[in-house]
């Protein structure tokens, strides 16, 4: 089938005229003299390429643009412009525009451009298709759930997805932060490039511009020879920088140049290296606090955070639980060599039930090992209460009456979440959504020891 191709003018020269050159070009070309008439075939026969005039009259080329971006996202729009008014196809490029081509028309631009654009229409169908058959399976690139919160989180990536814009994505450890990252590269254009990711916590200060900038051969004790960092590595591709705030401040700001303007020089080198990357950063630290404490400079901070993507913790989408469970039994039965069947109705509660204080990572880890003890062809309630670090039993329920005055709800709700933790600080500020500062500084206003905790709960 022939890309459609849409030309909107009020010119007639130039309708003709373009008709002419994209039907010789092999495209079949629909015409239209004002902004009104073209909406209306744009809706109708969903072209490929829509090539735009801004100044229209009936409905403006602006308004024309605004709307099409809304109806259409996946169309591509392509500007025609006086050479006196090439400012505003540049705002419109802002706006959603693929690009723009002056008058008169030069052909082998035209061709170049119309290409390019087609190219990317493709790119963004495929990636729909993609979406599509992910989420009628209830799974979303490397990410699996049906509860409204993952729905949320699917919606930011279909969003964010096909930009180049830099992603940061937060949540607790264990949350799938990477997943969440990969899902983003593989839905976007650069999928067929390298992606590579990095942890920060795990570079040592000294050595970071060695690894993400690269060396020069002798420009330091033991180099050998000129090394490529994770930057040269990623060009067209997608850099992931994991635990991002663990960075080094000295480090932040040698690295804030290269987000502003994706330039940098290895270690000991003297040559401007540009790179074209796409990043996404991820932390399991509240950010706003990183900044207030001095962990991450504000400009860093600004610069990262464009796109923010929430995950929330695995007890905020208990739902998702089962779906989790059963596509791990599945992949670890087939690699343990073991038949193991669904989880019965009681383990199912069981695990719906369980905190999950290590999230997804812990519930993957958990199902493995317990495939790997079990003894039949179906998971025991027996066979998961030994990989966990607390007993499989129902969440507990408070229950206040009416009157009763907030901070005795706060201390009692401290008091049960600890209880139901073993007093474990960490696991019930996980729980309360709050840092581990915060809680302390509670069980110090209520009068609770903050350091042997569980004594004060004996008793109780």
């Amino acid at each position: 089938m022939r890309p459609k191709i849409l030309v909107v003018d009020d010119d007639p020269h130039i309708l003709v005229t373009l008709q002419m050159r994209l039907e010789s070009l092999g495209y079949e070309v629909l015409t239209a003299s004002d902004g009104e008439k073209g909406m209306d075939l744009s809706r109708t026969e969903e072209p490929d390429v829509i090539m735009l005039d801004l100044r229209l009259p009936v409905l403006s080329g602006w308004e024309f643009l605004k709307e099409i971006k809304q109806t259409l996202p996946m169309t591509e729009v392509i500007i025609l412009t006086a050479e006196g008014s090439i400012e505003g196809a540049v705002n419109a490029i802002k706006e959603g525009a693929y690009d723009y081509l002056t008058k008169p028309l030069d052909s082998h631009r035209l061709r170049i451009v119309l290409e390019k654009a087609l190219e990317r229409g493709e790119t963004y169908q495929e990636i729909k298709r993609l979406r599509q058959q992910l989420k009628r399976m209830g799974a979303f690139g490397g990410l699996i759930g049906n509860s409204r919160p993952m729905q949320g989180v699917f919606k930011q990536i279909e969003q964010v997805a096909p930009t180049d814009v830099t992603v940061m994505i937060t949540g607790e450890s264990g949350t799938g932060k990477e997943r969440v990252a990969r899902t983003i590269h593989d839905l976007s254009p650069r999928r067929a490039f390298p992606f590579v990711a990095i942890n920060c916590a795990a570079i040592p200060a000294a050595l970071w511009e060695s690894e993400v900038l690269g060396h020069e051969k002798g420009s330091f004790t033991g180099a050998g020879s000129r090394r490529e960092g994770c930057l040269v590595l990623a060009h067209r591709g997608t850099l992931f920088l994991d635990e991002v705030t663990e960075m080094s401040l000295d480090n932040q700001a040698k690295f804030l140049r290269v987000l502003e303007n994706q330039r940098f020089r290895r270690l000991g080198g003297t040559e401007e290296i540009l790179v074209n990357v796409r990043f996404i950063a991820a932390t399991n630290m509240n950010l706003q606090e990183a900044v207030r404490t001095g962990k991450i400079r504000e400009d860093f901070y600004y610069r990262l955070n464009i796109f923010t993507i929430s995950l929330p913790p695995l007890r905020n989408r208990t739902e998702d639980i089962p779906l989790l469970a059963q596509t791990f039994l599945e992949e670890f039965s087939e690699k343990h060599k073991k038949t193991v069947r669904s989880p019965a109705a009681i383990v199912q509660r069981a695990l719906c039930d369980y905190a999950w204080p290590g999230n997804i990572r812990e519930l993957r880890n958990v199902i493995e090992r317990a495939v790997i003890i079990c003894r039949t062809d179906q998971l025991a309630l027996s066979d998961l209460q030994k990989q966990l670090s607390q007993p499989v039993t129902a969440n507990p329920t408070i229950e206040f009456p009416v009157g009763v005055q907030l901070a005795d709800a706060e201390k009692e709700l401290l008091l049960k979440t600890l209880t139901f933790t073993g007093g474990n600080k960490s696991q019930a500020a996980k729980i309360l959504g709050i840092s581990l500062k915060t809680l302390y500084n509670k069980l110090e206003r209520y009068g609770l020891p903050s350091e042997k905790t569980t004594e004060a709960l004996e008793g109780i």
